[in-house]
């Protein structure tokens, strides 16, 4: 078992591989902004940043990976990203199969989204031996999570589910749930970092 997760990990650390990663990370990140495009046509330019919670999650997981191509650790980014991505990821799959739920059908272009976003979480956790992040990097992406979720639930920035719109009170309470266990994960990355293979070895 320890030989397969170390080979695993071997074509997980691999440059070329990382770097296909960062391509997709990257495209991944401007559709994202651009799946945005409607909703932020008629968001107030203050909420912006906070507004395609996704693809910034993305383009955090893609700067960090920049910097583990070039031998450095962004600890603040890797937090930001770790986090976000796992928190919106799972969001993101939770969100649609409600959307299944209530009207039987979400399409082709529904379970793309239930895939990628799950590919999303997926990376967050497959990298944890990569980040090197402490307690004040935690606390700070915690921060910029918690208010993220009080722009989006009490200024009412949330994605657009319109579908879901009776059940935001009961959405936005899993969130910040949601919230709490992906910071408790970083939480938990930051004391011990878990590693099954020395990361250098393929970089």
């Amino acid at each position: 078992m320890t030989r397969l997760l170390m080979f695993v990990w071997k074509i997980l650390s691999h440059r070329f591989f990382l770097w296909m990663l960062l391509i997709i990370n990257i495209l991944g990140t401007i559709g994202g902004y651009i799946w945005y495009g409607e909703q932020l046509s008629i968001t107030s330019p203050i909420f912006y940043i906070f507004v395609p919670d996704s693809p910034t999650a993305t383009l955090f997981f893609s700067i960090a990976i920049i910097g583990w191509l070039f031998g450095k650790n962004w600890s603040l980014i890797e937090a930001l990203a770790l986090i976000t991505l796992v928190k919106y990821g799972l969001w993101a799959v939770v969100m649609n199969i409600l959307a299944l739920m209530q009207m039987g059908s979400i399409g082709f272009l529904g379970w793309m989204l239930v895939i990628s976003h799950f590919a999303m979480a997926v990376q967050g956790i497959l990298y944890i031996p990569m980040y090197n992040m402490k307690m004040i990097h935690v606390g700070i992406a915690s921060i910029w999570t918690l208010h993220n979720d009080v722009i989006d639930y009490v200024f009412g920035q949330m994605p657009i589910y319109s579908m879901l719109s009776m059940y935001m009170s009961k959405i936005g309470y899993f969130t910040f749930w949601l919230s709490i266990a992906c910071i408790t994960l970083a939480y938990f990355v930051s004391q011990k970092r878990l590693s099954f293979a020395v990361k250098n070895d393929s970089l």
